[in-house]
Order: structure tokens, then sequence, then C-alpha cells
């Protein structure tokens, strides 16, 4: 989509969300990746739009990922769900999420909430553990920025994942579950397939603690449009090397479900202590 469709794509959906959503003014968003969808069901007095009608969301063609917009309250916050997103490993291209991430800044969302499905490189950081996201390392070297216009382009990365925000999810896990969340650092690849050992073993040399094969674009997009950014990688599968296991979709999902109960109740909180922040 070119860049003056793109905008026109995007007001024509905001506008029909903001006739939707009436006087919500929603400033949290959360986008849910493989084995967090449950979370969209604990939405409550909820507004639901298929992602097909609006023009400026992708078309998804991925397990897991429903491919809807959901608007309503958990607890007394109000906030979007975005259950699924698009992979750039679809198309090859890193802005599938673009006009989705613009339309949210259009509406006046200040916060997104991201979440995925990771390999572990830590084996203290096994399969169902929830990873708090403090850096990324884009090891595709790919933009979703690339070909945007003036200065606003360049834009600073040093705080992708909000420090104030990653305070306020640890003292909601910590008030849910006793404990801590562990902390790392996220690195992203391209996909579809799994990674090999050797690369695993290069990922931890970098200083990776997760691997996966999304967020980081959809990070670039949000800072660039004004918007702060909270990550939580919930571990699928030891990665590469590191257990006997086979790495297939099917594992990942099978495992994310297995696990998406603790960590969807860990969302819930999470998102309910990031109150003041929006």
């Amino acid at each position: 989509m070119n860049p003056s469709d793109l905008a026109a794509a995007v007001d024509t959906s905001a506008g029909l969300l903001r006739a939707r959503l009436g006087e919500r003014r929603p400033r949290i968003a959360v986008l849910l990746g493989s084995g967090w969808g449950p979370f969209a069901d604990a939405v409550t007095d909820a507004v639901t739009v298929p992602y097909a009608e609006l023009p400026a969301f992708p078309r998804l063609a991925i397990g897991g990922h429903a491919g809807l917009l959901k608007a309503g309250r958990i607890g007394r916050q109000e906030l979007i769900v975005l259950a699924g997103r698009k992979h750039t490993y679809e198309t090859g291209e890193p802005d599938g999420m673009k006009g989705v991430i613009r339309t949210l800044a259009a509406l006046g969302v200040e916060l997104l909430v991201q979440t995925n499905a990771a390999g572990s490189l830590d084996h203290a950081m096994p399969p169902g553990t929830v990873m708090l996201v403090e850096d990324h390392i884009n090891l595709v070297q790919r933009s979703p920025l690339v070909g945007e216009p003036g200065d606003g382009r360049f834009v600073d990365m040093g705080t992708a994942y909000d420090a104030t925000l990653r305070l306020q999810a640890q003292a909601a896990a910590v008030a849910a579950t006793g404990h801590a969340l562990p902390v790392g650092v996220y690195a992203w690849v391209l996909g579809p397939q799994f990674e090999t050992p050797a690369e695993i073993r290069m990922l931890q040399r970098l200083g990776a603690q997760a691997v996966g094969m999304s967020t980081v674009p959809e990070t670039i997009l949000a800072r660039h449009a004004g918007l702060k950014v909270l990550a939580l990688s919930l571990m699928t599968n030891m990665a590469a090397g590191l257990s006997a296991e086979t790495l297939s979709h099917g594992h990942t999902m099978a495992t994310a479900q297995a696990a998406s109960e603790r960590a969807v109740a860990l969302l819930a909180a999470v998102v309910q202590g990031l109150e003041a922040a929006a």
C-alpha cells in the first residue's frame, strides 16, 4: 500500500472505530501473540470488529491469530485488544502492522502492550515461563520505516521498552503471583523456519535470552508513532540444541495453550497495574 493509500486507510479505520466505540477512548492496546489469545475472552463490555472490516488492518493466515479487534474492559481498565498480527515471514515485508499501529495512534492510544511466543535460550526460563522484555536485537536488520519521509524516521530505540512500565509490570506480577518476572533480551529472527543450534549459540553470545519471529517491527512502529511499549514473551520451548525435542509450530501452539491460563491471568494483572501510566 503506497503512503497516500495507507494514510486514507488509517483515517477510514480510525473513523469506523470511533463510531463503534462511541464515548470510549482507550489509551492502552494489547497485541496478542500465539498462546495469548484467551486474553481476549476476558474482555468485558466488549465491542468486536474483525480486521477484515478495517482497511488499514492486515488479513491474517497463521494459526492462533484470530484477526479480531476487541474494545472493552479488564477490571476498570479500558483497552483495545488486538487478536493477531501479520508476521514478516508471511510476505517478506516488516510493515504488515503499520496501518494497525497508526490507527491506534490516531485513536489516542498511548501504550502498546505486546505479547509473543518465544524460544528460551536460558535453562533458568523453561517452557511456560513469562519473560519481561527489556531490550531486543533486530537480527534481521529490517525496518518497517524504510521509505518513510522526514527526520521522524530516525527513531531513538535506546528506550524501546519503557523502564517505568516495566517497574509497574513487575509490581503487578509480584502482587499477583508472589514472584518477579525474569527479565531479558528478545532476538528477532525472520523465520518461518526455526533456528539451528549454531544460530542459537550465536544468539546466546550476543546476549539474548529469548528468540522469536515477531514483536520488533511493531515496537519500531509504535515508537515512531509516539507510543510507549511493554512486552512479554511466553517461552514455549527450549531453543534448538538446548533440548532433545523436535520443534514445530504445532508443538509451539500446544505448549502455549498449556501455559495460557497462567499467562493470561498474569497479563490481566499487569494490564490493570498499568492504569496509572495510562
